[in-house]
């Protein structure tokens, strides 16, 4: 078990305090990763909880935290859209850098991925990425909303539901995940890149890996999560995907 839970705190580029968690290893730290949750998630997620405490186990310090607006953070998450998790990502960046140091891997899951990819190029330090069932459009989640979008764009805000639960949307939230550009993300990336996606992945279709794979630039690698669900409720779906992704890091992230 991991030697310990920090809570942690930190401001974004717009001035919210963001909540997160840092969980240490029991023994030396071998290196610092940075693990960015799915879309409406929270760090307290399974996916979240599970990979990052693994990875303490095996001497990884892990960061996880709460994008804004959602769980613990503050600010609004219906206005800042997907150029907002990037921001996001890059301060939680520089949060560990100015205390533990790092990161030197960034993870994401699902949104969180698409996330990752568009921000480790501009986060200084950052050695390797890995993604777990990200989409290669951020366009993707908007299938998951219910609600007249069209509408927003043109009265500039709108009630919708997410996973049945109410949120309010602003136009900028919706316009930018329709023009998030995650695999030219992914082509100027110039990071060592994991790929991991569960083939029968009912959420976000394994077509979403292949096409995140042929953008990037090696070294690039693949690991199927055999019958993982796309959320990793199985806690050793979740386990196996944090044991492969230090293993595949430790030479990039090691040296």
């Amino acid at each position: 078990m991991p030697e310990s839970t920090e809570r942690q705190s930190f401001k974004s580029k717009s001035g919210h305090v963001l909540s997160g968690a840092l969980i240490r290893p029991e023994g030396p730290i071998r290196a610092v990763a940075l693990f960015a949750h799915c879309f409406t998630c929270s760090q307290f997620s399974h996916a979240a909880t599970r990979v990052t405490n693994e990875l303490a186990r095996l001497g990884i310090a892990a960061m996880r935290f709460d994008f804004t607006g959602l769980g613990a953070s503050e600010g609004d998450f219906g206005e800042r859209g997907f150029p907002g998790d990037v921001e996001d990502l890059m301060s939680a960046a520089a949060h560990l850098q100015s205390t533990i140091g790092g990161p030197h891997l960034m993870i994401g899951h699902s949104f969180g991925g698409a996330a990752v990819i568009c921000a480790a190029a501009q986060t200084p330090g950052v050695k390797a990425v890995a993604t777990i069932g990200a989409p290669s459009n951020t366009a993707h989640v908007l299938h998951n909303i219910k609600g007249d979008l069209d509408q927003i764009l043109s009265t500039g805000s709108g009630e919708v539901r997410i996973g049945g639960r109410p949120f309010h949307l602003g136009a900028t939230f919706v316009r930018s995940t329709y023009e998030g550009r995650v695999l030219e993300a992914a082509r100027q990336l110039r990071r060592p890149l994991l790929i991991t996606h569960a083939p029968l992945d009912s959420i976000v279709g394994i077509d979403n890996a292949r096409e995140l794979f042929e953008a990037a630039l090696h070294p690039k690698s693949f690991l199927s999560l055999d019958h993982a669900d796309h959320l990793l409720t199985s806690e050793s779906d979740a386990h196996y995907a944090a044991r492969m992704i230090s293993a595949w890091a430790e030479r990039y992230i090691m040296g």
